[in-house]
Formats: C-alpha cells, structure tokens, sequence
C-alpha cells in the first residue's frame, strides 16, 4: 500500500499516551501528532465522563486546555452537534432500500442528488451533509465487501483518495464509528477500509482514537485474511494494514504473531513482524527470525509446518521483489549467516580467488561465541530446504559451504556444529557443485580425520564426530544407503526427503578418496573404547563404527584382529546398559562360527580366551580380593561376558551342522572355565538391575532355560523370595557391628566335636543365618565337609533344620560347585567302600551317583531334601548335556562318515532318528531308575518293621486297612484299631514319614513334569506294598488311569495283577466318572481271563486280586451286582474243580448263592453276629488246603468284606 508511504501515521509514543489517557504525554506531542487524535480528545472533553474523580476532573481540564489552541477542534464539535439517531434512522433505511434493490446504487436517503463531484460536495456541506455523505460511502463498501465472497476488490472513492480533505474525512469517520458503534461495527469498519485507498492509514486513526479495539481489530483482519497472504494483492495489503498497526502498538507485535499462527493465516505477516521487531537485549545468542522460522519448521504441528512451508514455495515460484516479505526473510537470514563467518570469510559473495586465498592462508575459525548461531542456522536452512523446498541462490549456496566448512574451536557446541555441518553436506549435496568447492569440502573432511581425537579428548564429551565419519564410511562401502539418511535425519533432529540417489558423489568421495575399506578398518582397532560406557553417553559411538564392520564383516576380510577392542570396550561398561552391547556381541560371535565367504573359511575373527574369562570372574564372588576384583571389573561386565559365552556355546551347537559341512570345528569353552564362573550369582544379580540392564536379563534367563535348566528350578526361584525378602532383610538388620564373626576354621572345629560342641554350633549357625547368600561363599567348604559328622547319632534336629537352611540360601549363588562338594561329603564311610571324588562330568553323565550315598541320609529328612534337590537338578543337568553331546557329535560324525562312504553306495548312512531315539531311551531308563532307587527307600527296613513302622499306616488313618486283611468276626473294627496301632507304635512323626513325603513331592514334580515317567515306571511296577503311600502321597497319580487299561491288557499276569491292585486304590482315593469306567473294564478282564487260565495261574491271579474288589464297591456301589457275579462264577468254577475230587462243597455253594441274592439277612438287625457264620479255620488249615479250597474261602470272606463295608458305609 504504497498509496499512504507520505501521509504522518500514529507514533507508538502516542499511541501508548492514548491508551494510558497519560495528559502530560499528550501535551508533549507536536501538533501534527495531535491533529491525528483529536476526535477521541474532543469526545472526551465534551461527553460526560463515568470517572467522576477529581484526579480526571484535572485531567479533563488539561485536555480541554490543550485543544483551547487547535483550529480544527471547531468542525469536530460541530460534527457531534447533529443528531445521530435521525442519521441512524435513515441509514437504516438506506441499507433496506438497497437489499430490496439488489445492492444497485439507486435513490439514496442519506444523500440527495449531487450537484457535483463527492470531494466538491463533501467541501461545500455542513456537518450533517459531511456525516451523511462519508457514512452513505462506507455502507456502499460495507456491502459491497459483504457480497464480495471473499474476492478482494479495490473501490474507487474520491472521497477517501483526496489528500486536501483526508484529515477531515477521518474525524467524520472517527465520530461515526464512535456514535453509531451498532450500525458500523469497528472490525467490519475495518475490512471495509482495506478496499480503498490510504485504507491503512485510515484504519490506523481510526484504531488510534478507539485504543481498546487493537486487539479486536486484529484479530478480525487475520481470520478473515487469507492462508497465502503473497499470493494476492489484497493479502499483501492486509499484511501491510496489520504491520502499521503493530508499528504503531508494538508492544503486541509477538502477540498478534501467535494469532497468526494460531489461524494459519497471513504467513508473511508473522514473517513481516519478527524482522520489525527489535529486542531489548541485541547480545542473544540465536536472532528472533532464526527462533521463529525454525519453530514453524522444527516444531510438533504438522498443520503449521504445511502451512508455511507452502508460502515458502509459493513465494519462490514469482519473480524476486525487493518487496516482498521471503525475500526480505532471506536477505536478513544470508546476512546474519555473513556476519558470523570467520573473518577472511566475511567479505561479501566469495569467488573462486578468495576460496583460494583461504586455503593457503592462515585460516580463521568460528569465534566461540558465534558456534551456538551457527548451528541453528544450519538446522534452519536445513528445515527450509528439506521440509520447506527452499532452492538457495548462488550467493546463499556459497556462504552456506563456506560455513559449513568453517573450523569451530575444540567445545561440546563446536562438536555439535561439525557434526551438523557434516550430515548437511550429505543431505544436500548439490551445494558442492565446482571443483573448488569439492576441494574444500574434501580438505575440510580430512581436518575433521586428522583432529577427531584433539576435539574429543579438549571438549570432553565421549561422542565425538569421528564416529560419525566411520559409521558413514562403513554405510557407504556396504552400500546401505538408508541408514545413512537415517543418520541424517536422526542427528539433524528432522525428517527430510533424501534421495539415494543424491549420495552417489559423496559415497565416491568417501570411499575412493577419503576412506577406502582397509583404512577404515585399521582405524576403527586403533580408535580408543568409550570409558565407562551406559545408556546416559548419546550420540554416535565407537560401538556403533565397530558394530557395523562387524556385519558388512571388513575385519576378517581384511585380517584384522577386532577380539581385544571388544572385550576392552566390554571391561568399560556400566549401568544403564547402552543399546549397543547386546546386537554387537551377537555380530561379534556370528564373526567367529561363519566364515566371510565360503571360498576362505579360515576368514573369522578369534574368540575372547579363557584366561581373559577368569581374569573377569577372578575373585568375583567371596573369598579374599573379592573387594579387589568387584572395584576392576564391574557387574555389568561380567554380566556381559557370561551372556557372549552363553550365546556363544549356543550358536556353536546350533551351527554345528554348516561348520561340519565346511570342515571346521572352532573350540568350545571347557568345562572346567564354566565350573569356575558363578553363573546363578550373576544372574541373581542382574535380577535387581533389571530396569538399568534393559533387555539383558531376560536374554540371560533365556540361555540358562536352555543351557541350564538345573539351575531354573521353580522350587529355587520361590526359595530365593525366602532368602531375599523382608523378612531376611529385618533379621540380618540385627547384625551390629561389634557381633563376632566367626572364622572357617572355628566353624570346622565345632563339627569335629560333634555331639558335645552341639551349643557352640548352634550359635554359630543362627549366625550364619543372619548373613546374605554372598557372604556365606567362604563358609560353603566347611558347612559340606562336615555334613557326614550329623548322621552320627545325638545330634540335634535344630543343628540339621539350620544347615539345610544355610544349604539352601548357598544354592542360590553357588548350586554347581555346592552340589559337587555335597555329593562328595555325603559318600559312604571310607570303612566300607574306597571314596571316589566326583566332578561335574560325571555327575551330569550318570545323575543315580548322588543316591550313591550314605545309607543313613535315607533316615536324615534335612539331609535327605538336599538330596533330593541335587537328584532333581542333575537328572534335568543330563538332559542337557546328553542333548548338546549330541548335536555337537551328530552332524561331525555324519560328515566324517559321509566322507568315508564316498564311492561305497552299499554304506548308508546311520539315521539320525536312532541316536535320538537312544538318547531318549537313555533319559527314560535314567529317570525310571530314579524313580524305582527312591520308591525303594521309602520301603522300612527289618528294624523299622520290628518296631511297628508300616507304610500303610497312611492310608490306615484315612480309609482303614487295605482290602483283605480285615480280621473276620470283627468287621468295621479294623480302621480305628489300626490307626490306635499305629500311633502308640510310632505315629504319624517318624523320619520315615518325613523321607516318605519328601519323596512322593519330587515325584509328583516329575510325573507333572514327564507323564511318560508314570507310565514307564507303573509299567515296570514296584511293590504292592508301596501303592498306599504312592496313591495317596502323589497327587499327580491319577494320571495312572490313563494308561491302565493299557497295562490291563499285557500278557503278563504279574502286570494284571499289579493293574488290578493300583486301581483299587486310585478308585478309593478318586472316585471319579473315569475311575468308575476303568474299574467296569477290571471286572470284566478278571472275567474273561476266569474263563482262559489254568489251574494254577488261576489261583496266583485271584488270590491276590478278590480283595481289590471290596475297594471297587465301596468306591462305586452300583458295580456291587457285577462284582457278585463274578464272586459266584469264580466260586463255582472253583467248586467244580473241587468236586472232581470228591470232596463236599455243596454247603459253600448255598452259602454264596445266599449271599449273592439276600445280602442284607446276613447281618443281625442292631448290628449283631452273623446269622450265616463262617467256620473258623487256622492258618495251617488253609495253607495246607488245596488252591481251589483256598480260593473258595477267598471268594466267601470277600463277599463278607464287601457287605460288612456297604452296611458300616450306610
């Protein structure tokens, strides 16, 4: 709007006295100044004010004092002598009349026919004709705006365009708005006067003499502005209203700004307004045009960011104009980027002369307090040209390159910078675009080389940009293009589109000229490890450079040995654990097991050694130097180490099969270095660390579920909450600092004196309770060798509850070792057998040497738990070792025997299934022969028989005697004297019991873990005497019921048998659908194999089997009919047999038929002796009876069972 460059605009100084109504400010303006507010101060002079204080009363009379002088304020009060609310009236009707007409310019109520020009009238006419002539040509515009649709328009009016009566117009237009605020709202008083010209000094009067209606007025003009502002004149002339209001009011220039962006209007408004405004503080390290450009750029709103990065692309597709407001945007950014270079960069544009003055000259560097600025202007032309498509000029592109390639001074901001400049250069490489500058570009990559390190070590920070440059380096050999505009993107903090193609100059630079393959490998060894590195050191790190020569595999390709920068850089490790370790451990190992290329398989790197493993684990859990051991090597490192030779021995197995094919056998680790590393220590540890160490813990826990799964016992882990939870937490809190600490060789004595040092022992003991599994490690020697001594007699159970408490806190740091010294302390007395000393070998080759041990523990139930835990582990420990055995095995043997049979196609080769088969024969008869070695010990020896001890006596207490030992005469008598029995002989608390119970829980743990195992061993057997306790200790047994119909129907009578036996049991203790199945099925085997076997088999077979029929009806009574006919058919087959040898049985055969049909006459009412009473016989009757005889007396005293059971029952 250059129309009003001449005309005298509103100063912020008056405009800030009007709004503070400041008097004395006032009368402190020039005359000019004051013509401009006179409608206001004439109004206030005149109008009765709502202030009626005295201080205004002053006030007013200064004001009036100050226009006493002024010639104009005469036509003002004339202008408010008329009557406004007639000139509303017809106003009114003048706005009707024109909506009836359409909005043509017609007859006119306001203004009559003119005899001349407006300006001619407007000078001739008295005020009301001034007031009805100026408001008649604003509500035309006010229409005309109003059916414009938003299409700008600019009205001719001579009225508005004189400059002779522009001062007069605006006091009329001021007093109108003022005095008709309804009809003429001052926001569309406003948008009108933007169609006309001198609009925007018009509007600034009239917002000048209403000073409370900035903000309103703003605010209207941007929501009605356009979202383009540049793309049209009347957005450029809305743009240039807005920014002589805020001229005039610039306190709210930063205000009016946010509306802009809050309505995504009138981007070059916002633009416009930054580079007016002026700071009070000129020292800031970033320019307001810099801050506000990136926020749009850089920020979070994707609406914003669209938003004005199309103004930037708009405004670049018209012709330069020194007018417009992205080239005065770019002209402020290139000069504040010029007035920053290094001073012989400075000058104006640079030509090809001054580039080559500057590189053989001394050079200048970036001062330090300009590399802050620097920066952003990097990321701000970054954003304008990657988000908002900003082509640079040549003059733009040529101090861009100089200053990028500027050498800022040795600070964490100056690292920064180059860093910045660096992804710069690559993102938008065609700012290089002469020789000269492809010189510059490569000299300054090669400063970058040669002072990575000065930089790193003078500024103090741990990433540095040398990293950068290897990491780019390895992308660009291994052509992965993508992750270096990852890198980009991800160090510039934004997200531009870069094309690969764009990166092929730079990649021929980088890897032809600056880093071929064979240096960058030669420099990454020699680059120093990162001290002390976590997850808090950022940015780009040597492990990053490191990590990807691993996968592009440049080491082995170029013999260079990267084994001792990893395990440095792994011995300089801390919490949080960096994200980095994990993926470069596991491309350290693949290095190791697969060759670079099949043509060279010796081309691997070279595993970390064995005595660089101990020298980590030295020391490192108890013992003396542990202090020592624990300040060199930290946890995280030794975590670190013990997850590469986990990971390591299992990708060795799983590649077992591809280094078999290539004739290559790297070396496993041995045993030996695996015993002496405290596996369950570690991991322990690492399970309170679990939010610092990130993902390594459950990647530690996964390797051990698979390697180790005797050391993932469930029955530990719950033992570790015991050990590890409050409750030991406030105990070992009594420990003072004066409590005496008791010594190896202290405890050792005390076991030697055994039983009369029991009280010295005990103390020290409880002692020992108090401390943490780590600090008992020294005492775990002492505590296992002495554990022979306690199976000596006298010896207090509290002594053995102590120990195995102590035993289980120790398993939860040392199980491998612990269990090794347990077995060997535990071995028979050297009197009677020559010990052997074990090692782990051995015990995970044949788990049954821990059962191998003194037969006193057997009756130790302590003893016997830790025992048992041992057997559990190992038994799990060999399924383990046997399977990595033979995988390790399978494939080189194969291999070797596939060589061997070259030419031989008579040789096949040996299938594999069969050695797993075997190995899965091995496990079963492994696991059975456990089983069968503890079911035997739970059987009482003689002495335990002699003194009453039955292991019947647990089901005795719950369901009385077993079927079949009932005495007859006294029937339902036999549970509750049994139980009498069997408390006064000995009770439920014996160590028998105890060793009982501890072993039926393993095995129901192993039957739950294998259901096989059940089979195999039921299949097997085991002694009858043995199913009280088996069925009702096990709870997982009922599982037997699956499999025994299976059993049932093996030819071996002796495994009948023991079906027949087991199920009446399992249907006594579960009386289930199933139960009552598989029991119907039994009845009808005994049936058919009645009719099938022989005399003799006859007799071994029913004999043992009958009673097990009073269990089958008093679990079921509805198979009480079956089980009578079977009774009565094996009584008559019996009799018939009998008969043959002339012997009278006939008396028998009434008795069962009796029995059979009127089962409840047996019994005399009230419970008394039997009617039908049996003839008592002495044992040497019946022994020396004849089988038949014998299984007739059988038939009848198990039908008697069964009713006598079936009453008491009822």
């Amino acid at each position: 709007m250059s129309d009003s460059a001449g005309l005298q605009f509103v100063s912020p100084y008056a405009f800030e006295a009007m709004q503070k109504v400041d008097v004395v400010r006032l009368a402190a303006l020039s005359d000019p100044e004051l013509r401009l507010l006179l409608p206001c101060l004439v109004r206030m002079a005149l109008c009765a004010p709502a202030d009626q204080s005295q201080t205004w009363a002053q006030d007013k009379k200064l004001i009036l004092r100050l226009l006493s002088g002024v010639e104009a304020v005469n036509s003002i009060v004339a202008l408010l002598s008329v009557d406004f609310h007639a000139l509303e009236q017809d106003a009114r009707k003048e706005q009707q009349l024109r909506h009836k007409a359409g909005g043509s310019n017609g007859e006119s109520i306001l203004v009559s026919q003119l005899q001349h020009g407006l300006t001619l009238e407007f000078e001739h006419s008295d005020p009301l004709r001034r007031l009805r002539l100026t408001l008649s040509e604003l509500l035309a515009i006010m229409n005309k705006v109003a059916d414009s649709n938003g299409e700008f328009f600019l009205k001719s009016s001579e009225l508005f365009e004189s400059p002779v009566y522009l001062e007069e117009v605006a006091d009329v237009l001021c007093i109108l708005q003022a005095e008709l605020p309804s009809l003429l709202p001052i926001v569309d008083v406003a948008e009108a006067l933007l169609h006309v010209r001198n609009g925007d000094w018009f509007l600034c009067l009239l917002v000048a003499n209403v000073p409370d209606s900035f903000n309103e007025v703003c605010r209207g003009l941007i929501k009605n502005g356009e979202r383009q502002d540049e793309e049209s004149v009347g957005g450029r002339r809305r743009t240039e209203a807005l920014r002589q209001l805020c001229q005039m009011n610039p306190s709210q220039a930063l205000n009016i700004r946010a509306m802009v962006v809050e309505e995504c209007h009138l981007p070059g408004l916002g633009v416009a307004l930054t580079l007016d405004y002026k700071p009070d503080t000129a020292d800031e390290a970033v320019s307001p045009l810099v801050s506000y450009v990136s926020g749009l750029l850089l920020g979070t709103n994707g609406k914003v960011r669209t938003w004005f990065s199309m103004f930037i692309r708009n405004g670049q597709q018209r012709k330069r104009e020194g007018s417009s407001v992205l080239w005065q945007m770019r002209r402020q950014l290139l000069l504040e980027l010029v007035a920053i270079l290094p001073r012989s960069r400075s000058t104006h544009g640079p030509n090809d002369s001054d580039m080559e003055e500057d590189s053989s000259s001394g050079y200048s560097g970036l001062r330090e307090e300009h590399v802050v600025k620097a920066s952003a202007l990097l990321r701000l032309y970054c954003a304008l040209m990657g988000i908002a498509g900003l082509r640079p000029t040549d003059e733009e592109a040529e101090q861009l390159l100089q200053l990028m390639t500027s050498r800022p001074p040795a600070t964490p901001a100056g690292v920064r910078f180059v860093s910045l400049s660096f992804c710069k250069l690559l993102a938008f490489s065609t700012l290089v675009s002469t020789p000269e500058q492809e010189q510059l570009m490569v000299m300054w990559l090669s400063w970058m080389i040669k002072e990575e390190e000065y930089f790193e070590s003078a500024a103090g920070v741990a990433a540095s940009f040398g990293e950068m440059l290897l990491l780019v380096a390895m992308y660009f050999h291994s052509n992965q293009l993508s992750s270096i505009i990852e890198l980009v993107c991800s160090t510039l903090g934004m997200k531009i589109a870069i094309k690969p193609s764009s990166l092929s100059k730079m990649k021929t630079i980088f890897t032809q000229e600056i880093f071929t393959e064979q240096v960058v490998t030669a420099h990454a060894v020699r680059v120093a490890v990162t001290n002390n590195l976590s997850a808090n050191i950022t940015g780009f790190l040597p492990i990053h450079c490191i990590y990807q020569l691993l996968r592009s595999r440049a080491f082995t390709k170029h013999k260079v040995s990267i084994k001792d920068w990893i395990y440095r850089q792994l011995c300089e490790t801390t919490t949080p654990l960096h994200t980095q370790l994990l993926p470069l451990i596991g491309a350290y190992i693949n290095s190791i097991l697969t060759p670079a290329s099949k043509a060279n398989p010796e081309a691997t790197n070279q595993p970390i050694t064995e005595q660089e493993i101990l020298n980590v684990f030295q020391n490192s859990t108890g013992g003396e130097g542990s202090r020592a051991g624990r300040l060199r090597y930290t946890i995280t490192t030794q975590l670190l180490i013990l997850y590469y030779i986990l990971s390591y021995e299992e990708n060795l197995l799983a590649s077992t099969k591809q280094l078999a094919q290539m004739q290559k056998k790297p070396k496993s680790y041995s045993a030996a270095l695996m015993d002496q590393i405290p596996i369950k220590y570690l991991v322990t540890q690492a399970q309170g660390l679990q939010q610092e160490l990130g993902g390594l813990h459950s990647a530690l826990l996964r390797l051990l579920a698979t390697n180790y799964p005797h050391l993932c016992l469930v029955e530990d882990w719950v033992c570790e909450e015991e050990v590890t939870g409050t409750l030991p937490l406030l105990r070992r809190m009594m420990l003072t600092s004066n409590t005496c600490r008791y010594t190896q060789s202290q405890l050792h004595q005390a076991f030697q004196k055994l039983p009369s040092s029991s009280p010295r022992l005990m103390r020290i003991l409880e002692h020992l309770t108090l401390l943490s599994p780590g600090d008992l490690i020294p005492y775990a020697e002492a505590l296992t060798s002495s554990m022979a001594l306690l199976l000596e007699p006298a010896v207090p159970r509290r002594i053995l509850q102590t120990l195995n408490k102590l035993w289980m806190g120790l398993n939860t740091v040392m199980p491998r070792r612990l269990w090794v010294m347990t077995v060997n302390a535990l071995q028979p007395s050297a009197k009677l057998l020559r010990q052997q000393v074990y090692s782990q070998i051995d015990l995970m080759v044949d788990p049954l040497i821990v059962l191998r041990c003194d037969q006193r523990v057997y009756r130790c139930p302590p003893l016997m738990d830790i025992v048992l835990h041992m057997l559990n582990g190992y038994l799990l420990a060999s399924k383990a070792y046997l399977h990595c055995h033979l995988k390790e095995s399978a494939d080189l043997d194969r291999q070797s025997q596939t060589v061997s049979n070259l030419g031989l196609p008579g040789q096949p080769d040996t299938p594999e299934v069969t050695r797993e088969e075997l190995k899965n024969a091995l496990l079963s008869a492994q696991d059975s022969a456990a089983v069968q070695l503890l079911l035997e010990v739970c059987l009482p020896t003689s002495e335990e028989q002699q003194v009453g001890a039955n292991t019947e006596s647990l089901l005795r207490s719950m369901r009385g005697p077993p079927p079949g030992k009932t005495k007859l005469g006294c029937p339902g008598l036999g549970a509750r004297r049994a139980a009498e029995e069997a408390e006064q002989e000995g009770g439920l608390l014996s160590d028998l019991r105890e060793v009982q119970c501890l072993i039926c829980c393993l095995l129901h743990q192993m039957f739950i873990a294998d259901p096989n195992i059940a089979k195999l061993v039921h299949f097997q057997g085991y002694p009858q005497a043995l199913l009280p306790l088996t069925v009702a200790g096990i709870p997982s047994i009922h599982i037997c019921l699956d499999f025994i119909p299976e059993l049932l129907a093996q030819p071996q009578l002796e495994k009948q048998i023991f079906a027949i036996q087991l199920l009446s049991y399992l249907c006594t203790q579960y009386a289930l659908p199933k139960s009552l199945s598989v029991a119907r099925l039994a009845i009808s085997v005994m049936g058919t194999l009645l009719t099938v076997l022989i005399r003799a088999k006859r007799f071994s077979f029913f004999m043992p089997t009958l009673p097990c029929l009073v269990a089958f009806c008093q679990a079921f009574p509805p198979l009480y009919d079956d089980v009578a006919a079977l009774l009565v058919q094996v009584g008559q087959v019996c009799a018939s047999d009998v008969a043959t040898k002339a012997r009278d049985i006939d008396p028998l055969i009434a008795r069962l038929q009796y029995l059979k049909e009127k089962p409840q006459d047996v019994l005399a009412p009230g419970g008394g002796s039997s009617k039908l009473s049996l003839p008592q016989r002495t044992a040497e009757e019946l022994g020396g009876a004849d089988p038949d005889v014998q299984l007739c007396y059988r038939v009848e005293a198990t039908f008697m069972d069964i009713i006598s059971s079936s009453l008491h029952g009822l």
